[in-house]
């Protein structure tokens, strides 16, 4: 087996070039791969992509056009772990354009692939030793779609 990691495969009706390209320009650390398209032999129209290598900061992913067969849902989701509010609110901003937001910082890309856009520090507060803290946190991130890292850290205080 190899030592390298995992690679992740995103189904795609049609769009994992155009979705590979709108990951990069979300993610700083990203590149584009290799490409491979349809040729006449199909199933795919000849020339359209039929998977599309990208890394997102060290992840490596392949986009395929698989068809409509499969569709991505919340029993998969990708974390990002953000070190301050501004990270929180750049990830959101871009990943909920055409999207939509969920509950406790989970939302849906416009592709449908879901996302956790996580304060590091929430996993700090959410699992304080004191039992109350780490409650009353968990109660306040329950109300919340996008995360607020100030009103969570000011619940936590007991404010």
């Amino acid at each position: 087996m190899t030592t390298e990691g995992f690679t992740t495969c995103l189904w795609f009706d049609g769009q994992a070039e155009e979705a590979a390209e709108y990951y990069l320009s979300v993610f700083k650390n990203s590149r584009l791969g290799r490409i491979g398209r349809y040729t006449e032999a199909g199933p795919g129209p000849a020339g359209s992509a039929m998977a599309v290598e990208f890394e997102i900061n060290g992840q490596k992913f392949v986009g395929l056009n698989g068809g409509p067969q499969f569709t991505f849902n919340e029993s998969i989701s990708f974390q990002i772990r953000c070190s301050d509010q501004n990270e929180v609110d750049y990830y959101w901003r871009c990943l909920t354009d055409g999207g939509e937001e969920g509950p406790c910082g989970w939302l849906k890309d416009r592709y449908g692939v879901s996302w956790q856009v996580v304060p590091e520090v929430l996993i700090d507060l959410i699992s304080d030793q004191d039992a109350e803290k780490a409650a009353r946190t968990t109660a306040a991130m329950m109300t919340m779609k996008k995360l607020d890292i100030a009103a969570l850290q000011n619940v936590h205080d007991g404010g």
